[in-house]
């Protein structure tokens, strides 16, 4: 395919990842076969992992921080027994211990303990970063890796089935949660060991499995790949638009707040987020509700215009 007849689009598309590549070598194979040179996505996911990764196309690659911060729902395995370096099964096996004692009430029990705000240890493979580098690095070139903890939300949790050692559930849980580590603490608590066996992420709000396109079928799709791609107006379908006229546009391009009264369509709150559009309903600005004085206004985070 020729690559570089195809223009640089701008938007968002919902690939269903499969398991194996990284997410960066999904990216990186789409950029490649159909010519997109700006990309990003919204929310890595494991070489192990499947489902929905968000790419983000030309000006899409603004939205990054925006979407990426939203719930994500997966399905997992998990199986108990088992320790290993990475937390899942591809890692190497540090420890082996029995489970067939444990009460079947007991493991879902703690496993319905998830649900709520918790500190998390950090995967030491993983991509998060010490002092600027990433911890698998420090993991690959055999050097100590520190203990990194995050706080992580468990909005919902459900057991989809179990048959011991091995467990299949749901959690929808806030951004950068990792299901690996899940599944690990589990097994230090209940004193057996755990590894993440399969995983897929269902949905990254607000984009769900349903919406997603093949790999396979993104590379082949060619000049039918602004089909595949929504567009900067739908690619965040959970904020309310807000259509300004040529004058409002051009305060916005200046940098200027647009008082929240001018829009009483949308009664806005402080901390509500919107999209600004253009007179022709072309994306012009993120915004959110801040109080300027006393007056609450539509404060620019991110322009999206193009010069």
């Amino acid at each position: 395919m020729n690559s570089t007849a195809l223009k640089q689009l701008d938007g968002v598309l919902v690939l269903h990842k499969p398991g194996g590549p990284t997410s960066t070598d999904c990216l990186n194979r789409i950029k490649r076969s159909l010519g997109q040179k700006k990309i990003g996505h919204a929310g890595t996911l494991d070489p192990m992992a499947t489902g929905v990764l968000v790419v983000l196309l030309g000006q899409g690659t603004k939205l990054a921080n925006y979407l990426s911060e939203d719930r994500k729902t997966y399905r997992g395995t998990l199986v108990l027994g088992r320790t290993t370096d990475t937390y899942d099964v591809q890692g190497e096996i540090m420890a082996e211990s029995p489970w067939d004692h444990l009460d079947p009430e007991a493991v879902r029990a703690d496993i319905m303990g998830w649900l709520g705000t918790m500190s998390q240890e950090v995967p030491p493979v993983s991509a998060a970063k010490h002092q600027g580098k990433p911890l698998y690095a420090l993991h690959r070139a055999g050097k100590e890796v520190p203990v990194k903890v995050k706080d992580v939300t468990i909005f919902d949790v459900e057991i989809l089935s179990m048959d011991l050692p091995s467990v299949t559930f749901r959690v929808t849980c806030s951004a950068g949660t990792y299901i690996r580590s899940l599944a690990h603490s589990l097994g230090k608590r209940l004193g057996c060991g755990a590894v993440l066996s399969e995983l897929e992420r269902e949905a990254s709000h607000p984009f769900t499995l349903a919406q997603a396109h093949d790999l396979e079928t993104v590379l082949e799709s060619g000049n039918r790949l602004a089909e595949l791609v929504l567009p900067m107006v739908q690619a965040l379908p959970h904020w309310p638009k807000l259509l300004l006229n040529t004058e409002q546009a051009q305060l916005v391009r200046n940098g200027a707040w647009l008082p929240t009264t001018l829009f009483p369509e949308y009664p806005a709150q402080e901390g509500d987020r919107a999209l600004l559009l253009s007179p022709s309903r072309e994306p012009l600005a993120l915004a959110e509700a801040q109080p300027k004085g006393q007056v609450l206004s539509w404060a620019i985070m991110r322009g999206l215009w193009q010069a």
